[in-house]
C-alpha cells in the first residue's frame, strides 16, 4: 500500500510508521507489557522492603496495622474490582463498537475509580488525626492493642512491677513508623497511579465521544484496559498485606 493512502486517509486505522492496524496493535499491545514488568519491577521492591520489615519487626507491624480501618479498605477493595469490571466492558464495547456503551462503561469506571481516590483521602486524614503520619509528632496509640499489648491487663503492672521498658517502647514507636512509611509510600504510588489511569480513561472518553473506537481500531481502549487491571491487581496485594497480616494475632 502506498505510503501516502496510509497517511492522509481519514479512515486509517493505523499510525504511517505501521504497515498496518494489526502491527500497530502488536507494538503498542509489547510495549504496554514492557512497562508493565517495569511497574512490576518497582512494586516488588516495595514489596520486598515490607517482607523484611516485617518478618524484622513483627509486633510492631502487628499494632500498627490495626490502626487500618478494614471496612474503608474493603469496601475500596471491592469498589476497584467493580471498575476492574466496567473496564472489561468497556473493552468489549469498543471491540463490538457500541459507541454509546463504551462512554457509559468508561463513566462508571471512572466514577469507581474517584469513589476510591475519596475513600483513601478519607483514610489518610484520620491517620494524620490520629497523628500517626511519621515524623517529629508521631505517637500511635495502644488503644486497638491485642490483650498482651494492654497494660491494665497486664499481670506485671498489676502486680506493682513496670513491665513496660521504655527502651522497648520507644523502639516499638520507631518501628511503628516504619509500617505508616510503607503504607503511605506504597498506597500513595498506588494512587497516583489511580490518577494517571483517570487521566487517560478521561482521553479515552474524549475519543469515544467522536467516534475514534471502533472495530478494529479498538487497541488504546484494550492497552489502558491493561493498565488499569495491573493497578486493581496491585491493591489485590496491598490490601491483604498492610490491613489484615496479624490482626487476629
Amino acid at each position: 500500500m502506498p505510503a501516502e493512502a496510509r497517511v492522509a486517509g481519514p479512515k486509517t486505522a493505523h499510525a504511517h510508521q505501521f504497515e498496518d492496524a494489526g502491527q500497530q496493535r502488536e507494538a503498542v499491545t509489547l510495549g504496554m507489557w514492557v512497562f508493565l514488568v517495569t511497574e512490576i519491577l518497582f512494586f516488588g521492591g516495595l514489596f520486598l522492603a515490607y517482607a523484611v520489615y516485617r518478618w524484622s519487626f513483627p509486633a510492631a507491624f502487628t499494632l500498627a496495622s490495626r490502626h487500618l480501618d478494614v471496612l474503608l479498605g474493603g469496601v475500596n477493595t471491592v469498589v476497584l474490582i467493580g471498575s476492574s469490571l466496567t473496564m472489561a466492558f468497556a473493552v468489549h464495547a469498543a471491540q463490538t463498537g457500541r459507541r454509546r456503551a463504551l462512554s457509559l462503561f468508561l463513566l462508571l469506571t471512572m466514577l469507581l475509580g474517584g469513589v476510591f481516590l475519596g475513600i483513601k483521602a478519607v483514610e489518610y486524614h484520620a491517620k494524620f488525626v490520629e497523628r500517626l503520619i511519621p515524623g517529629a509528632s508521631f505517637m500511635m496509640s495502644e488503644e486497638n492493642a491485642p490483650a498482651h499489648f494492654d497494660p491494665a491487663t497486664d499481670p506485671a503492672i498489676a502486680a506493682g512491677v513496670p513491665s513496660v521498658d521504655p527502651g522497648a517502647e520507644a523502639d516499638l514507636q520507631r518501628h511503628a513508623q516504619i509500617f505508616f512509611s510503607l503504607y503511605f509510600a506504597m498506597t500513595g504510588m498506588h494512587a497516583l497511579h489511580m490518577v494517571i489511569g483517570l487521566g487517560l480513561l478521561t482521553w479515552l472518553l474524549f475519543g469515544a465521544a467522536r467516534g475514534r473506537f471502533r472495530p478494529g481500531a479498538d487497541a488504546p481502549v484494550e492497552i489502558v484496559g491493561l493498565y488499569w487491571h495491573f493497578v486493581d491487581i496491585i491493591w489485590i496485594f496491598l490490601f491483604p498485606l498492610l490491613y489484615l497480616i496479624g490482626r487476629h494475632a
